[in-house]
């Protein structure tokens, strides 16, 4: 048993509204600079949609992530010849268009314009040509169902999905999207580190945060190929590839990110979890089938005595295991067992978790009343039904959350549906005992679990939603290098921008 720490992360995706005040915040702080204009390290995705950059999510396409070949594990991309012949030149990377062509604006015609009959306007001039532009695409182009005909129809995840099921999503009555914040997953098995010829990708031991070497890059970009996120970025200014580093030098000294700071629908939870590296290949290898169920596995209990003191014997501190203990992460993926990887079948082991928007249920207005279809069927009470006639079929939320695996979803969802009711019946009242406690049966929960998820999710402070552990990043110097010639330094990057090797 090897325990390790690793700071992860929770979104609760029923909280989001959409506002993208976590990209801004993050862009202003990290990638305000040169070369960084298409580089959203926290970006906001309606879904259904392609995402961003477009079609991520086709591995086909990109190559992103690890396949199982037989009985062992390899990367999607290529092998150590595959990487050495396209060390030059590698294919399978986002193009411009898959991005975004950026741009600004002419802003000297609003003010230096001639008197004139008509309002000047400022243009669109391209950042790269420096030439007038029409603008085709952004980072969220898509935003709330944007042109579906072209975005939401081609979400890689209605593959799945019959003729009837993708012709009744375009029906009025069906229309139905939700939003899907991303940043790094900072996973336990990152394509990302393993594609990267010069090793430049790390995990951090002591918290997990995966970070970039900016001396050690040579440009081979092979990173963002092996990243099925797509969440590592190239910076033509200075020739290096950069991707989230979880705001490291906040939590170093107690904060959360910015992203999780300034969110306003708080939907993000951030906490450590101990979990077990020698599991880390059985877990990627799963069949698509338990891969969500072998991820939960590989997390440990930290109230274990065994897995306490195998992780005291790696070095991890009483305060760190504290922290754990209180860790909302592990609340909602452990404990309670709501929150679901994304992308699962990537095989990276993401440590950033989602917990599933609730789905609008599908209704009609018959003789004056709102009835939900399909409400009271098999004998149970209205809404504890509707899971199956949800507007956004269960398959496209396995496919997203779930390799496929709709029961697992399911069970997730069966639980938020036990909470809005039994919590509607202390509250609101119009839900009977009766039906409180069906659903309390039928979502496998009980009050008292319930009470404690309504707790977290709609009423949290500051410190239940973000318990970041004690660093120590100075007993981490001491062990490398000598604290007294070694002097730390805050912030991110360099007081002088990184050589170009070409």
């Amino acid at each position: 048993m090897d325990i390790r720490a690793q700071v992860s992360m929770v979104f609760h995706l029923d909280k989001c509204i959409g506002c993208h005040t976590c990209s801004i915040s993050c862009k202003n702080i990290w990638t305000d600079r040169k070369g960084t204009e298409f580089m959203w390290w926290n970006n906001v995705e309606t879904k259904p949609g392609t995402g961003y950059p477009t079609l991520w999510e086709d591995q086909e396409k990109y190559k992103g992530g690890w396949v199982q070949d037989g009985d062992r594990l390899r990367l999607k991309l290529q092998g150590r010849f595959g990487a050495l012949s396209s060390l030059f030149f590698n294919p399978y990377l986002p193009t411009v268009d898959d991005y975004y062509e950026p741009w600004t604006y002419q802003y000297d015609e609003l003010f230096n314009a001639p008197e004139g009959d008509d309002q000047p306007t400022a243009r669109p001039i391209s950042m790269i040509t420096g030439k007038y532009m029409d603008i085709e695409a952004g980072p969220n182009w898509d935003d709330d169902l944007g042109g579906s005909p072209v975005y939401a129809a081609n979400d890689p995840n209605k593959d799945g999905l019959t003729d009837e099921e993708r012709a009744q999503l375009n029906e009025v009555q069906r229309v139905v999207f939700f939003y899907l914040p991303r940043i790094c997953n900072h996973c336990l098995n990152p394509g990302c580190v393993a594609a990267c010829p010069a090793g430049a990708i790390y995990k951090r031991g002591e918290d997990g945060v995966v970070l970039l070497k900016q001396d050690q890059c040579r440009a081979w970009r092979m990173c963002i190929s092996g990243c099925p996120y797509k969440k590592t970025y190239y910076n033509w200014s200075t020739g290096k590839a950069e991707k989230c580093i979880l705001c490291y030098p906040r939590l170093e000294s107690g904060q959360p990110p910015a992203c999780f700071h300034s969110c306003v629908g708080r939907i993000r939870y951030l906490g450590v979890l101990l979990y077990d590296a020698d599991r880390i290949l059985d877990t990627a290898s799963s069949s698509e089938a338990v891969l969500v169920e072998a991820q939960r596995a590989i997390i440990q209990d930290p109230f274990d005595p065994q897995v306490v003191s195998a992780a005291r014997a790696n070095g991890i501190s009483d305060a760190m295991i504290a922290s754990a203990r209180i860790s909302p992460v592990y609340k909602f993926v452990k404990q309670w067992m709501l929150a679901l990887p994304l992308h699962p079948e990537f095989r990276t082991i993401p440590m950033l978790y989602y917990v599933p928007p609730m789905l609008p249920v599908l209704a009609a207005v018959k003789n004056g009343l709102y009835n939900v279809v399909g409400a009271g069927e098999n004998g149970l009470a209205p809404l504890i039904s509707s899971l199956e006639k949800a507007r956004l079929p269960l398959r496209y939320m396995a496919s997203l959350f779930a390799a496929g695996n709709e029961e697992t979803v399911a069970a997730v969802y069966r639980k938020l549906i036990a909470v809005r009711l039994y919590m509607r019946h202390l509250t609101v009242k119009d839900v009977s005992l009766a039906e409180a406690n069906q659903a309390l049966n039928v979502g496998q929960t009980t009050a008292e679990e319930v009470q404690a998820i309504f707790r977290l999710t709609a009423t949290p402070t500051f410190e239940e939603r973000f318990v970041v552990p004690p660093m120590e990043r100075e007993v981490a110097i001491e062990q490398t290098l000598d604290p007294f010639t070694h002097k730390t330094q805050a912030g991110f990057g360099f007081r002088q921008a990184p050589e170009r090797r070409w």
